[in-house]
């Protein structure tokens, strides 16, 4: 998820025309000022639609890797911000859920598409009915969802998604009860129903432990930071216990969880590469992430990351950051 200032909008302003001499009123001069009104015209139109003008190259700028039997952008567009899910407090929790209306969340997702973006993270059913109105529309878009309800596994197979994972936080809780195991079931349901199986978590030591078992899912969703930490081991770790016990995020975590993913001979879709909005007060902490996230992943992996873009465009943004720093060539 990223919140970012509004100073960071880059927003310029449109250059003066330029002064005509009183006997300068031309037809060269109304055709040239008639095709920047219809550029102009076709501009908002395409903006009332969500769906800022780009180009092909802007199109084409984003990197992509195999997933399956398609391949999806480097760049993931995930859910958070769309569900209200902030991670930083009810606050932004509720302006969120004030600015995605259904009608935003569609916009965006445009948005995304026209800048290269192929791939939107859902969460189970919660988002289905949007992402089939997007396809229905004409979108090529993909999804890829989390789960943990094995019932609503066809429906999301008959929606299209391509991948479901089994939920993070579920599979978190599961490892440290010693049971792990149970997720193996819920794998097998996933490509019985005909999609790729994942599995999500915040913790390093889940992915080193299926490795360790020989399990084979399609891929793994990774957290950069390790949110799930008790109270004791934080103290542990750090001398104190921050609150919130459940929101702490080390600077120290996405080395070490890089190294993780580097290690996994499966794809891995990065996520909370920007500690849920709370390195996004600069444009360079935010540039460092992007840098670190491509640079600490298999060329084979791709990222996760929420848009909250009532500020800015940060589709395009983020976009631009994924052509930059992550165009290594796979074929």
């Amino acid at each position: 998820m990223s919140l970012r200032p509004v100073q960071e909008m880059g927003i310029r302003p449109r250059p003066p025309f330029e002064s005509v001499g009183s006997s300068a009123s031309t037809d060269a001069d109304r055709r040239q000022f008639l095709k920047a009104a219809g550029a102009f015209s076709i501009g908002l139109t395409m903006a009332h639609l969500g769906a800022a003008p780009c180009s092909g190259a802007e199109q084409s700028a984003v990197p992509q890797v195999p997933l399956g039997r398609v391949r999806v952008s480097r760049l993931i567009c995930g859910s958070n911000p769309f569900n209200a899910g902030s991670h930083l407090s009810d606050f932004v929790n509720r302006e969120m859920r004030s600015y995605y209306t259904p009608e935003q969340v569609l916009k965006t997702l445009r948005r995304c598409e026209a800048a290269g973006v192929n791939c939107w993270q859902i969460s189970g059913v919660q988002n289905l009915d949007l992402y089939r109105q997007l396809v229905d529309e004409g979108s090529r878009m993909h999804a890829i969802s989390l789960g943990r309800d094995p019932a609503d596994l066809p429906v999301l197979a008959k929606g299209g998604v391509l991948a479901v994972a089994h939920h993070g936080e579920v599979t978190d809780q599961l490892f440290k009860s010693g049971k792990l195991d149970e997720i193996r079931d819920f794998l097998n349901r996933v490509r019985d129903a005909g999609m790729l199986a994942g599995v999500s978590t915040h913790m390093p030591a889940v992915m080193d432990a299926i490795e360790s078992k020989g399990w084979e899912p399609d891929y793994y969703m990774t957290c950069v930071y390790e949110r799930n930490r008790s109270s004791e081991e934080l103290k542990k770790l750090l001398g104190c216990v921050p609150l919130p016990v459940r929101e702490v995020y080390l600077e120290e975590d996405p080395p070490r969880r890089y190294q993780a993913v580097r290690n996994a001979r499966r794809t891995c879709l990065a996520f909370k590469i920007l500690a849920a909005g709370r390195v996004c007060d600069r444009k360079e902490t935010v540039e460092k992430a992007f840098r670190e996230a491509y640079q600490g992943i298999k060329p084979t992996d791709a990222v996760i990351v929420g848009i909250y873009d009532r500020y800015s465009d940060q589709p395009g943004e983020d976009a631009a950051l994924a052509a930059r720093f992550g165009n290594g060539k796979v074929s």
